[in-house]
């Protein structure tokens, strides 16, 4: 059984899309809660999460935190962690049930393909180099979700409490051998990379990184993405 968390900061424009998908696992009794860790929303964001059902767990603003909240409060044998402006495809249910009863499934991690809400050919192409990164140096985007066993985030220790890179982070420490790639695809908003502009926002993305990988502190990055 699994509990999903979502971190949330005014994300009502975004969430029903989110989980709507969700609601398949539930009849199903693969999802056994949703949670939304949420960061002080003042937009309808609790409104609708509470009519859709979900836990709802206050959390001090700021992803990491919120991730940790959730998984907290979270009561299933697995997780998995969703962005709030990401919608998963049909065949989610199949393919992490499938992984799920796979041997030694528990010591492993998976991450969806990366997909924008957006058909333009600067969206394709931010989209074709992010799954290659993903695919060579298994370093998925937190936009891409994260299913993975109890047993085996607490014994990673769960999401590093830093301002920026915690998916980064997390995933480094399952290691590439341990993490699986998902055929489905997890729809994220384009929407900050229309707002920056894709070529710009895809640069910034791959420099902070390199600095993060470099051992740049994740403070100053995160004033540098503010």
């Amino acid at each position: 059984m699994i509990s999903i968390v979502i971190p949330t900061l005014n994300a009502a424009a975004h969430l029903p899309r989110a989980l709507t998908p969700l609601v398949d696992g539930v009849a199903r009794g693969l999802v056994k809660q949703v949670i939304i860790a949420d960061g002080g929303s003042q937009d309808e964001t609790l409104e609708i999460a509470d009519a859709a059902g979900c836990d709802i767990v206050s959390a001090p603003q700021g992803r990491a935190k919120q991730l940790r909240a959730g998984a907290d409060a979270a009561r299933g044998k697995w997780l998995l962690f969703l962005h709030a402006d990401t919608t998963l495809c049909p065949g989610w249910i199949e393919e992490c049930e499938r992984f799920m009863a796979s041997p030694h499934a528990r010591m492993h991690a998976a991450a969806f393909r990366l997909a924008f809400d957006d058909p333009s050919p600067e969206a394709k192409k931010v989209v074709f180099w992010a799954r290659l990164r993903a695919q060579l140096l298994k370093l998925p985007y937190g936009d891409q979700g994260l299913l993975i066993s109890r047993l085996l985030y607490d014994g990673l220790g769960g999401y590093p409490d830093i301002p920026l890179m915690e998916d980064v982070e997390l995933v480094r420490r399952i290691g590439r051998r341990r993490l699986v790639l998902f055929n489905t695809e997890a729809v994220t908003s384009a929407e900050k990379y229309r707002r920056d502009g894709y070529r710009k926002r895809a640069w910034r993305n791959v420099g902070l990184m390199a600095r993060y990988l470099m051992g740049a502190d994740p403070a100053e990055l995160a004033k540098a993405y503010d």
